[in-house]
């Protein structure tokens, strides 16, 4: 553990402490993001509740790119909670060129119903951009990372320890595009090899209503190869919700 606090501690001071010495220039700050939220609450026969929140975050400073980023999602069924996931992520791009970047990420989940009670991990590396023509955009990351989990009560019983961590090699491939003028197709992929491989992919399609709002599908698929005794190795979350810019 003492080493993710350390790990940590280095990824989220080193993008600040690069900038210290050097003169603010008011031009040079762009500051933006866009908020999303759906939820869906039915009463009488049948009472359920979901909800999914997320703000994203973005700041250009210099040769500085930072990501901010919080997820939320709670469902509730007939007074049961069925599911409960809580993510964020802090990361930092260093921009040696007009397509490559050096990155530095530290993200922390919360999501009981896996069998742990957290997840962290901080990585480092290498970034390019295959394509940034303002329409579309395809970058790869790649580089080492440090991975510390801590188990439940009830898993940490039937396993007889109650924290894993290893190193993992991380991996990013993210594709964006503009589909018209209105509207925008995303697909990423996340992926940390260690003691096991875990991955995300992330596909959506967002259409603006109008103005700054705009309405998003999106379907999320996480893959774990050694899961806990009784879970499964594959979640999937379909949604949809209202995207605010700004």
């Amino acid at each position: 553990m003492n080493k993710l606090l350390i790990a940590s501690a280095i990824l989220m001071v080193a993008p600040f402490a690069a900038q210290a010495g050097a003169d603010f220039v008011e031009g040079d700050k762009i500051f933006g993001g866009d908020a999303e939220l759906g939820a869906t609450l039915t009463t009488g026969n049948t009472e359920t509740t979901s909800i999914k929140g997320r703000l994203d975050m973005k700041h250009e400073l210099g040769n500085w790119e930072n990501q901010y980023l919080l997820e939320a999602l709670y469902k509730e069924d007939t007074g049961e909670i069925t599911g409960k996931r809580y993510y964020g992520l802090i990361q930092a791009d260093y921009q040696f060129s007009a397509v490559n970047y050096m990155f530095f990420n530290a993200n922390h989940e919360i999501d009981p119903f896996t069998g742990f009670d957290s997840k962290s991990t901080v990585s480092s590396g290498y970034g390019h951009k295959f394509i940034d023509d303002g329409r579309t955009l395809f970058n790869v990351e790649i580089g080492p990372g440090y991975q510390f989990k801590q188990l439940d009560d009830e898993s940490a019983l039937a396993a007889g320890y109650d924290t894993e961590d290893s190193w993992v090699a991380h991996g990013v491939a993210n594709f964006e595009t503009e589909i018209t003028d209105s509207s925008k197709f995303k697909q990423m992929f996340v992926a940390d090899y260690g003691d096991s491989l875990e991955g995300r992919s992330e596909t959506s399609v967002t259409a603006n209503i109008i103005g700054a709002l705009a309405m998003k599908f999106a379907v999320i698929v996480r893959y774990n190869s050694a899961p806990l005794d009784d879970k499964k190795s594959t979640d999937t979350e379909t949604n949809m919700t209202l995207l605010y810019a700004f």
